[in-house]
């Protein structure tokens, strides 16, 4: 049977490779993500799953589903234009694609799917640093998380529950990786950047509650507070949140390895491993 065997919260600014080819391997940028490559290595990951929020490249407004699974063998990355990352074709698993769509529907969750898609920079940077010569298959996972209405942070979790549980059912032996991609508290191009900046943190003291509140193991209160009014206060990305609470419900209840704040940008690198 399959199994998960850890789970990851990754940022996915799309800047990063850039600042990275500029500035070197010992730039924190490079460490931060170092260290997660080397955690995931020894994790042995045949499959990684990945919940993440588009940033209205795989859809659109016309149609804008609030969670959907990529079902394909392979898709393409990325379809935005981050600076600095190759184009890149990154194997998928089309049957345990559909498997897992089929059980969270069975499950009472309308999950919507796309076929022959590609991803943005959300999936992409993350894989850029953690597997570059992406052997590792990725199932793509969209929470909507940008605009309102949010799914709640309970149903996230909930969700994230269901897919474990799918997961677990497949019959193939697997170690499979749960990851979150996203920041707590980020405005893009939006009226809360920073000065001189495409962005701003506009939340900071609720991004580093949500920091704590991990670190602490203490998810039901993270639940509780990750309300939609302060989802949206902590900028026009906050929702991608859910993408990290819909992971620790894929683990369970665990406690981090490590949590690694990256405050100026609203945003953190966890690994939870046993």
């Amino acid at each position: 049977m399959a199994q998960i065997v850890a789970g990851f919260g990754v940022p996915h600014t799309p800047v990063f490779p850039h600042f990275v080819k500029r500035d070197g391997p010992d730039c924190e940028i490079a460490k931060l993500f170092g260290a997660q490559k080397d955690e995931l290595a020894a994790a042995r990951p045949d499959l990684i799953l990945m919940f993440d929020t588009d940033h209205l490249n795989t859809f659109f407004l016309s149609d804008l589903p609030i969670f959907a699974v990529g079902i394909d063998e392979t898709f393409k990355a990325p379809n935005d234009e981050p600076r600095d990352v190759p184009n890149y074709i990154v194997p998928s698993h089309r049957k345990l694609a559909a498997h897992v769509r089929a059980a969270a529907v069975a499950a009472g969750f309308d999950v919507g799917m796309t076929q022959n898609f590609s991803v943005d920079h959300s999936i992409t940077v993350p894989l850029h640093f953690l597997t570059p010569d992406m052997d590792v298959p990725v199932i793509p996972f969209f929470v909507s998380g940008h605009l309102p209405p949010l799914p709640s942070a309970a149903r996230c979790h909930a969700l994230g529950q269901a897919v474990a549980r799918a997961i677990e059912a497949w019959s193939e032996p697997l170690r499979v990786v749960m990851m979150g991609s996203g920041s707590f508290s980020l405005e893009v191009g939006g009226p809360r950047m920073a000065p001189g900046r495409s962005d701003g943190v506009p939340d900071p003291d609720w991004a580093m509650r949500v920091i704590t509140l991990l670190e602490a193991q203490q998810t039901d209160r993270l639940i509780a507070d990750a309300t939609e009014h302060q989802l949206l206060k902590a900028g026009n990305v906050g929702g991608e949140l859910l993408n990290w609470i819909a992971m620790l419900g894929a683990i369970g209840n665990r406690k981090p390895n490590y949590v690694a704040p990256q405050m100026q940008n609203g945003h953190a690198y966890g690994v939870w491993r046993w």
